[in-house]
């Protein structure tokens, strides 16, 4: 693996953002990659420090097995530990780097030891800084200067400058700079002994909410993943994928997109995903006829959607759990029909593209699809299945990922992958190793929320979008869209998921509950018990009510009621059910668009990664990613105006439906081809149809499109078969 891995370039060590137990970067020298373009910024370890590095990690991953079975720990020592561990292993893996001057191992040893040391003692000193009325003595100061110095600077070296300079920033704002801001954004300040203390302390900042969500959840399942990636899991996806789709039309897409699913059901990570499926789906692809650049975008799409593949989503879905204070369970049970909906949307475009250019499938060198199933897949159905059903049965994520961990290894022993003591010890170190950048990067990006709740401006932000989008939920979809492609080009998906969703999920979520009110109004439903407070705002609200309105009256009725009075009516007209799918449906919106910075230039790691391999131009791979991966703007619609994340089963279905009809009738617009190509005449029918099926609350149109999408694809079936049989005659 190394060797592919070192095509990534400077991807090379994203590789490890935000993973669930993906495969794990492999060690490559600081310097030139193979094709001497760009650095690489991971340090080879070998020898001695090798043992050391695989021995702390190995110790780091049993002493969080320990704390969160045992679960009597407290957060701050739980996170703080966490922190300290997962310091020292990054200075040893990514060395400080300054022009051509990189650190030897011993100086960033020492680093990481002093950042490890002040952190322990830190939070050793809760006790004693309370005594002293919560105020920091010199040498508490120095220890929390260190310990934020420290995570900026592990944030700069594993993802780069826009994080730390995003804390800066906040930091800056929160003391002295908020002064000098304009208007609502305007911030007096506070003292810097109050603003270090909050962002140690405080359970927004460093060691809170987010970190303890690390500590716990997170590296669990990482070491989970990297558990089934030890046992063979992984190369079992794989040929289980080219014994289903080898030999479909255009198979080697096929098994991209379903090895990238299954591997989304035990990674997190986009980058991930596409390293360790993309070094044989890509060749198989271009072997079999794909493009290049087709072939790598297909792997970049579909993996993609590794974090939003339940059950093991991105590390933002426990992050979201967390938030919304829903069950991760429940966000599982729900998150699964939008995600196959989501890997449908790329399958589309792949067999849209084999059947333009002719491609079959590929013999299927390896075994038939049972042969496969009996030889590797205990040792990754046992463990998913062990992991699901102890979330049904109501267990804790952090019990069922320990005794899934467990099952991992009695799986491996119905297969030739057995693992013994060796094989658990590098299991363990592969999940420390693993979990390096997640920890360093959601430590951090503490700081960042813990300014946001100082000073409230979330709440500034989320009044803001509403007033520019007007009241209108598309506009407003459309501003977090693009404020998600802005903040992805410098965040990692997970990072760019909560400080969006602190800024603007109350805003969001407002506006969907804004909808179901409206639906009130014009059905003449609305309860007496909340028609009161309308008469805050406008005295002849009751007459306005007495009677059902109109769509268009009805949204004039609520875009003139204050915030306040919304909120108000909310809390009394609305099942506290609708509320709680008006929270997640904002929070699932941002989660979804989020994702699009893997794919979406100019900066789409994902894509890169991929073309890496593939050997094609970054920016056109991604532009092709992008296209193919149009699920991400399609599916989060669906989930602002329709119940696809809280209907009953038969209105969850058709939703599904929708997605999926609508999705091929837009690809086949974009590509000019269904099963045959499509005069422009059909072209633009295509996406008609596909716009109207998509459209939300328009049943007969919906039937409409649906049976016209139907129609050409029948046509187009019927032109390739006359097609065929004139080649065959010929």
């Amino acid at each position: 693996m190394s060797a592919d891995r070192s095509h990534d370039g400077e991807d090379a060590p994203r590789a490890e953002e935000d993973s669930l137990g993906g495969t794990a970067a492999s060690p490559i020298g600081v310097g030139k990659d193979k094709d001497g373009e760009v650095e690489t910024h991971v340090r080879s370890l070998t020898s001695w420090p090798a043992r050391v590095f695989a021995a702390c990690g190995i110790a780091i991953s049993l002493f969080h097995i320990w704390a969160n079975i045992d679960g009597r720990i407290s957060t701050l020592w739980l996170v703080g530990i966490h922190f300290a561990g997962f310091a020292f292993l990054a200075c040893l893996r990514y060395p400080l780097k300054i022009g051509r001057f990189v650190a030897p191992l011993w100086l960033d040893a020492v680093t990481g030891a002093v950042i490890a040391g002040a952190t322990l003692f830190i939070i050793g000193s809760e006790t004693a800084i309370y005594a002293q009325g919560v105020h920091l003595s010199p040498e508490h100061w120095v220890a929390a200067i260190l310990v934020i110095l420290g995570a900026i600077e592990l944030t700069r070296r594993t993802t780069g400058p826009i994080i730390p300079v995003l804390i800066v920033l906040a930091l800056s704002y929160v003391s002295f700079l908020g002064a000098y801001a304009p208007g609502v954004f305007r911030f007096a300040g506070l003292s810097y002994e109050t603003v270090l203390f909050r962002s140690i302390f405080a359970d927004e900042g460093m060691f809170g909410t987010i970190g303890r969500i690390s500590a716990s959840f997170v590296f669990m399942f990482i070491l989970f993943g990297a558990f089934l990636v030890r046992s063979g899991a992984g190369d079992f996806i794989i040929d289980f994928a080219r014994a289903l789709a080898g030999r479909l039309v255009g198979g080697p897409g096929f098994v991209a997109v379903f090895a990238s699913g299954l591997t989304g059901t035990i990674s997190g990570s986009a980058v991930a995903n596409t390293v360790s499926t993309g070094v044989i789906t890509i060749p198989l692809m271009k072997k079999s006829g794909f493009p290049p650049r087709f072939a790598a975008g297909v792997e970049a799409a579909a993996s993609t959607g590794g974090q939003l593949m339940p059950p093991i989503m991105g590390a933002g879905a426990f992050v979201m759990a967390s938030n919304t204070q829903i069950p991760y369970l429940d966000i599982v049970a729900v998150a699964t029909l939008p995600a196959i909906a989501y890997f449908l949307t790329v399958a589309f475009f792949v067999r849209i593209e084999a059947k333009k250019h002719h491609i079959v499938g590929v013999d299927n060198e390896s075994r038939s699809a049972w042969e496969v199933l009996k030889a590797g897949g205990p040792a990754f159905l046992v463990p998913v299945a062990t992991l699901i059903g102890l979330l049904i049965y109501g267990f804790t994520p952090v019990y069922a990922a320990g005794w899934a961990i467990l099952s991992v290894v009695a799986a491996s022993w119905l297969t030739k992958n057995r693992m013994g003591p060796k094989a658990i010890l590098e299991a363990l170190a592969l999940g420390a190793q693993n979990m390096i950048m997640t920890a360093v990067l959601l430590i951090a990006v503490g700081l960042i929320v813990n300014v946001i709740a100082m000073t409230g401006i979330g709440n500034t932000f989320s009044l803001m979008i509403a007033d520019w989008a007007g009241g209108n939920l598309l506009i407003a979809l459309l501003l977090i869209a693009l404020a998600s492609l802005v903040l992805g080009m410098g965040l990692p998906v997970t990072a760019a998921y909560i400080v969006l969703a602190t800024l603007s999920a109350p805003a969001l979520q407002g506006m969907i509950e804004n909808g179901y009110l409206v639906d009130l109004l014009t059905s003449g439903t609305l309860p007496e018990a909340a028609r009161g407070p309308f008469l805050l705002a406008d005295p002849e609200a009751m007459t306005k009510l007495a009677a059902p309105m109109s769509r268009e009256a009805a949204n004039a009725f609520i875009a003139a009621a204050p915030a306040e009075v919304l909120r108000l009516v909310h809390g009394q007209a609305l099942d506290p059910a609708l509320i709680t799918a008006a929270l997640l449906s904002a929070h699932m919106i941002i989660f979804w668009l989020s994702q699009d910075s893997n794919v979406t230039p100019p900066v789409c790691l994902t894509a890169f990664a991929a073309a890496a391999i593939a050997r094609t131009p970054h920016m056109a791979t991604g532009m092709t990613a992008w296209k193919l991966a149009k699920g991400l703007y399609i599916v989060p619609i669906l989930f602002a105006y329709t119940p696809f994340l809280h209907g009953s089963v038969p209105e969850v279905l058709l939703v599904f439906a929708q997605a999926v009809i609508g999705s091929y009738a837009v690809g086949a617009a974009f590509e000019g081809y269904m099963e045959a190509p499509l005069a422009w005449p059909l072209r633009i029918l295509a996406g008609v149809a596909g716009v109207v099926v998509l459209w939300p609350g328009l049943p007969v149109a919906t039937a409409i499109g649906a049976a016209m999408t139907f129609a050409l694809l029948l046509w187009t079936i019927r032109l390739d078969r006359r097609g065929r049989t004139a080649e065959a005659l010929a």
